[in-house]
């Protein structure tokens, strides 16, 4: 019987060619376009999973307060993590990371420049999963000048993962000791190192300040330890180690700290929340947000939903060719059950079928996807332990849900009518039909309006004024490895033609280099509303006409003033946060040793406009620039139509005063870096949104086709009484659109409500117009509109006598 059903399915699908090629057209495109959102979800909810002992691990975050400042921190006091092993039990072991951002490793007479470097304490091993493939993994770190390094970086260093006990030469400062190879970092974790360096051959990290914070600090609690008992009892403990260091230099208790308003908090995440739930400064890594995962599975949901409503659409749409077919059968003694199961035959063969095409496709579409979406997923013997069976349980629901209503509309029909030639009047009702129409295009209009504010948002990012101007600017990295040169390179570049100025800073408004500290309205105070606890950047005489920033009061630095060295200048928002409506010439102190009896007063020469310089996601925080030589970054304002060759003259510059490696970007692309995870989201959503309204599209087609088989004869008999072709499309069209304008007013304020949520997660973001709206609406209708039209002006240049003959 089975058999028979599969086979009588087979047949009824071959005989409608068009009919199985649109349904099979429409199923395969809506999962392949969900087989790659669950691959995207998938790799997103994976990140640092692959530690076995991930449900376990903890990083600490330091939530910070200061007068009117408030900054959260991925990083915390240098001797918290051994402290947190030794007062409580349920704390298995402790590890600190240390980005050092970027090494110089001699490989024969080249210096290469590693930016993926980090301090690590004896214990990462314990904590994270990292499997040593060389050399003993419980002292692997244990010594000073000691390195682990990833499977591939010994291969690219010695061409052999056997190193153990070979050393690396890193910044001409001698051999540091190959202890460890380990496998590759796992690209889902929320930190990616090659170079592992021994903790203790940084003398920072045996610092027992605690009011400082410089290092990520990661916690392995015992099995059935409760980390929020832990988390309980962090203000008792924060009291308990920095009371004496904030009494000896801050002159206050920290009761006194906090009735200014202060605090000084810690908190615990784990570590699987990190990737999506974590964006505080001092992060190891670019991470995500949970927000994607949710607006994806929404999408990832709608667009099946459409593909499963067109197979509705389409297979109701050819019950005039079936209902003969029905009623002989049912005539001949088919019970409605065999119906039923004959069409839900046809409806999972179909959806076997498109979901074979499907894994192809997704497998053939990956590498595109991975370069539009910047990731490196891939479909391996781990992915198919759960894909085949995904696949399988997709092909029964999907096929269920697209051919049930089919199977018992069609089954439905009742032999003496349809052998009369009347149909059953179930789905010309028409309420069906009307929803399935409303609810396809609110989705559609829903993400064509999100597009657009994506869009719309994106652009604004990119030609926002930003206070500073950040074309042609070339930035060279690393001057440090100028030594005593970098102020002779950068006087000797700023000679070249096609140079219109150059600064020497590593504080950056597109760079890495960030630094806080605390001043103080009046010397010796320990009123934290007197306190600001601003960006504290070095920077010199030539830094703000170079990178175009404009001086709204005062002046710039100057080295004809010797009194610049205790002068300072801020921003806007740090005058605001001062209180101060005229700041020039006003005095801020600072303690020179964290001392407060030790203080130095720096005066405020000028006031510069405020310029953005954290992501547009941040409001502009306060910043105070000193002027000091920082050798970070050669910033250089060029204006040559040649820019190849006037980099190839600022290479031989620095060629002649070292030979570290010559490495250089372009400031706009720094800037354009920041925000290339939102570029690539967007991306994505328009990619899919597309889809969605194919899909959409595919299924009113249906829904055209379906009424105007159902209004055949009508159709004929007004051409015979004389309608043109205009007035029956128009008849066709009308009910169509209104449906299309229920959708927009249902889809609209839902549209406007979401989206204006996903903008209030930017500072800065744009507004939602009503032109917004209405080209949203106008491009629903117009797509909707040649999709009907064609079935449409088909129906209407029919031959009444076709219509006609059977009457």
């Amino acid at each position: 019987m089975f058999k028979n059903y599969l086979k009588t399915a087979f047949r009824s699908l071959k005989r409608n060619k068009g009919f199985t090629a649109i349904n099979i057209l429409g199923l395969a495109l809506g999962l392949t376009a969900c087989l790659l959102i669950v691959l995207y979800v998938v790799n997103e909810l994976s990140f640092d999973r692959y530690n076995t002992k991930a449900d376990r691990i903890y990083r600490v975050n330091e939530d910070l307060k200061l007068g009117n400042n408030s900054v959260q921190y991925a990083v915390c006091m240098p001797p918290l993590a051994q402290t947190l092993k030794t007062d409580f039990p349920e704390v298995e072991n402790a590890v600190r990371l240390k980005n050092a951002y970027s090494i110089h490793v001699k490989k024969g007479s080249e210096n290469i420049l590693e930016y993926r470097v980090a301090f690590a304490d004896p214990s990462l091993f314990d904590v994270f999963t990292l499997p040593m493939i060389n050399g003993n993994a419980s002292t692997a770190l244990k010594e000073p000048n000691s390195i682990v390094i990833t499977e591939t970086t010994a291969l690219k260093y010695f061409n052999s993962t056997n190193v153990v006990g070979k050393s690396l030469v890193i910044n001409d400062q001698g051999g540091f000791k190959v202890t460890g190879v380990i496998k590759d970092v796992p690209k889902t974790s929320h930190f990616n190192f090659d170079f592992f360096i021994s903790m203790s051959s940084f003398p920072d990290s045996k610092s027992d300040k605690w009011l400082r914070s410089d290092y990520n600090t990661y916690v392995l609690f015992r099995k059935g330890a409760d980390p929020k008992k832990l988390e309980a009892q962090f203000p008792a403990f924060l009291r308990k180690y920095s009371a004496g260091e904030m009494q000896s230099d801050m002159k206050m208790s920290i009761d006194d700290f906090e009735k200014g308003g202060s605090y000084f908090r810690m908190n615990l995440i784990p570590l699987t929340d990190i990737h999506l739930h974590s964006n505080i400064s001092g992060e190891l890594g670019a991470n995500s947000s949970a927000q994607y995962i949710y607006i994806f599975s929404a999408i990832a949901l709608f667009i099946l939903l459409i593909a499963c409503v067109n197979f509705m659409n389409l297979s109701t749409a050819r019950s005039a060719n079936r209902a003969r077919e029905v009623g002989v059968r049912k005539v001949l003694g088919s019970s409605r059950g065999n119906l039923v199961i004959q069409f839900l035959a046809e409806s999972n063969m179909i959806t076997l079928v498109s979901t074979i095409i499907a894994l192809f496709a997704t497998y053939a579409l990956l590498p595109a996807f991975n370069q539009l979406a910047g990731k490196e997923i891939s479909i391996g013997l781990g992915t198919f332990a759960w894909l085949l069976p995904a696949s399988l349980l997709i092909i029964l629901i999907v096929g269920f849900m697209a051919g049930s209503y089919p199977a018992l509309f069609l089954s439905g029909f009742q032999p003496v009518n349809v052998l009369k030639g009347k149909l059953s009047a179930g789905f010309k009702g028409g309420n069906l039909r009307n929803f399935l129409v409303v609810f396809q295009f609110s989705i559609s209009i829903f993400l064509i309006i999100g597009t657009l504010v994506i869009y719309n948002q994106l652009n604004y990012i990119q030609s926002k004024n930003l206070g500073y101007n950040r074309n042609q600017v070339l930035v060279i990295k690393n001057a440090y490895e100028l030594n005593t040169h970098s102020q002779t390179f950068k006087q000797e570049v700023k000679q070249l033609p096609g140079v219109s100025d150059a600064t020497l800073s590593g504080y950056l408004p597109t760079g890495q280099a960030r630094n806080t500290s605390i001043f103080y309205k009046e010397a010796g105070t320990t009123d934290q509303k007197n306190a600001i606890f601003p960006q504290t950047w070095s920077i010199d005489e030539d830094y703000i006409k170079t990178l175009g920033m404009k001086m709204i009061a005062g002046r710039e630095f100057s080295t004809s003033m010797a009194t610049d060295s205790s002068a300072l200048i801020i921003n806007e928002t740090a005058a605001r946060f001062l209180g101060m409506s005229n700041p020039v010439g006003k005095l801020l102190y600072q303690s020179v040793d964290g001392n407060h009896e030790h203080v130095k007063a720096y005066q405020i020469v000028g006031v510069v406009k405020d310029f953005h310089f954290n992501s547009l996601h941040e409001n502009i925080a306060p910043v105070i620039m000193r002027f000091n030589y920082d050798n970070g970054n050669v910033s250089v304002r060029v204006n040559s139509s040649n820019l190849p060759a006037l980099v190839n003259q600022i290479k031989s510059k620095w060629s002649s005063l070292t030979s570290a490696h010559f490495e250089y970007s372009f400031m706009d692309q720094d800037f354009e870096a920041t925000y290339r995870s939102e570029q690539r989201i967007g991306q994505i959503f328009i990619v899919f949104t597309s889809l969605a309204i194919l899909i959409a599209c595919l299924g009113l087609f249906g829904l055209a086709a379906y009424a105007a088989e159902q209004r055949t004869k009508e159709i004929g008999i007004r051409k015979v009484l004389g309608a043109s072709v205009s007035v029956i499309v128009g008849l066709l069209t009308k009910d169509f659109l209104k449906l299309i304008l229920v959708a927009i007013v249902i889809s609209t304020p839902l549209a406007w409500y979401f989206m204006h949520k996903w903008l209030q997660d930017f500072a800065y973001r744009v507004n939602i117009h009503w032109y917004t709206v209405a080209i949203a609406a106008v491009t629903a209708m117009l797509i909707a509109f040649i999709t009907i039209s064609f079935q449409s002006i088909k129906a209407a240049l029919t031959n009444p006598v076709k219509s006609l003959k059977n009457e």
